[in-house]
């Protein structure tokens, strides 16, 4: 399956679709604070489980830093 993840074309291999939270543990993001948009659109943190991507989809995640 491939993806545009954060802008790079990305390859999940063995995969027809999967979910956020799949994804995640694939790519090992263990970031606290992440927002997610898929195809543009913002998923909420409780929907990673359920939100499916599939072939050609659009992923950003970005993780959020606070400092001071």
């Amino acid at each position: 399956m491939n993806i545009l993840l954060n802008n790079r074309d990305t390859e999940i291999e063995d995969k027809i679709s999967l979910t956020i939270k799949e994804l995640f543990e694939i790519k090992r993001f263990t970031f606290p604070h992440i927002i997610v948009k898929l195809n543009g659109k913002l998923i909420r943190k409780e929907q990673y489980n359920e939100t499916i991507i599939k072939e050609n989809d659009k992923v950003d995640a970005i993780h959020l830093i606070g400092g001071g």
